[in-house]
C-alpha cells in the first residue's frame, strides 16, 4: 500500500485499486462493472463462475482493513442492464452500515430509483472541501479531481524486449485517476508526462515507477 498526501489530506492507494481517504473515512472504487461476468457468459464467452464473487471478496477484505463510514463509487458500478448480479448486490447492500454514494458513469444505465430504493445516493458528481469527484476525467481550477472511466495502465519494458502492461493510479497536477476495480475490464495505456506520478498495482502491492 502507498500513502500520498494531497491538499493536506492523506490517501492510501490500495493494491486492489481502491483509494482510502483517511480524514473522511471514505473508501473510493472506480469502474467495478458488476454483472459483466454474467453478461459475458450470456453471450457465450467462457468466464469462470467464481469470478462473479470477486467483488464481494475484495470489498469484504477492504472493509475489514479500513474504518469506512462512506463508500463512494466513481461510476460504472454496473456494466450494463440489470441481470442476476443485481440480486447479489442488493443482498450485500442490506448488510452494509456505511453510507453508499454512486456517481453516475456512462455504463450506469440501471435507473437511479432502483439504487435509491436500496438507500444508495445517486449523483452526477460530488464535491467536498477542496476535492471534486466524478466518473469522467475533468479539470477544475479550484478543486483536485478524483475520477475513473479510463481504466489507466502503463507499459513496462524489461532489460530485453519483454513488455508488461500493468494497471495504475495515475496522478497529474490536479487529478488522480483510479484503476478499474472490476475484473475483465481491460486497460487504456497512458504515456506519462513530465510531472505526472504513476503508481502501478500488481494486486498485492503498489509501487511508484520511474518514468525515465
Amino acid at each position: 500500500m502507498k500513502r500520498i498526501q494531497i491538499n493536506e489530506n492523506h490517501f492510501d492507494l490500495h493494491p486492489s485499486g481502491a483509494l482510502y481517504w483517511e480524514e473522511k473515512k471514505t473508501l473510493m472504487l472506480a469502474d467495478v462493472h458488476l454483472g459483466k461476468v454474467a453478461h459475458f457468459r450470456k453471450n457465450g464467452i467462457a468466464v469462470p463462475r467464481k469470478a462473479e464473487g470477486a467483488f464481494y471478496e475484495k470489498i469484504t477484505l477492504l472493509l475489514n482493513e479500513f474504518e469506512v463510514e462512506r463508500l463512494l463509487f466513481l461510476g460504472d458500478l454496473f456494466h450494463s442492464f440489470q441481470n442476476n448480479e443485481w440480486h447479489l448486490f442488493s443482498a450485500w447492500v442490506k448488510q452494509q452500515q456505511s453510507e453508499l454514494i454512486l456517481i453516475e458513469g456512462n455504463h450506469d444505465v440501471i435507473p437511479a430509483w432502483k439504487f435509491k430504493q436500496l438507500g444508495i445516493t445517486v449523483t452526477p458528481d460530488f464535491k467536498e472541501d477542496t476535492f471534486y469527484f466524478s466518473h469522467f476525467p475533468t479539470e477544475k481550477k479550484e478543486n483536485f479531481v478524483f475520477c475513473g472511466h479510463v481504466h489507466p495502465g502503463v507499459k513496462l519494458k524489461g532489460a530485453g524486449l519483454q513488455q508488461l502492461k500493468m494497471p495504475c493510479f495515475y496522478q497529474s497536477q490536479n487529478q488522480l485517476i483510479l484503476p478499474a476495480f472490476g475484473a475483465f475490464t481491460g486497460l487504456h495505456i497512458l504515456t506519462p508526462k513530465e510531472g505526472d506520478c504513476v503508481y502501478i498495482t500488481s494486486g498485492k502491492e503498489v509501487m511508484e515507477i520511474d518514468k525515465n
